[in-house]
């Protein structure tokens, strides 16, 4: 499970790092071009990490947070190979 905070209407696709929230969790910061209409910014969101993952946008599914900024993210696939992934895009940032 990955907790993202969306920002849509960002200007561009993108995951700019890592961010603490007040509670003191941390949460992939990501923004979309699209507008939270109709589910457009969620279905931008999945495609977005399921390219930064290498993994089909069907194997990447909100499963919490539909309508919140802050969202829950399920990627099925390889745990050691997504944990890598994932690794490698917030030490990039």
């Amino acid at each position: 499970m990955v907790t993202v905070r969306l920002t849509p209407k960002g200007g561009r696709d993108s995951i700019d790092g890592v961010e603490v929230l007040a509670d003191g969790n941390a949460v992939l910061k990501a923004r979309v071009r699209a507008a939270p209409s109709e589910g457009e910014a969620n279905a931008a969101l999945g495609r977005l990490i399921a390219k930064a993952v290498s993994v089909p946008p069907s194997r990447v599914a909100i499963v919490g947070g539909a309508t919140s900024r802050i969202k829950r993210i399920k990627i099925v696939g390889d745990a050691a190979a997504l944990s890598r992934a994932l690794e490698k895009i917030v030490g990039a940032r």
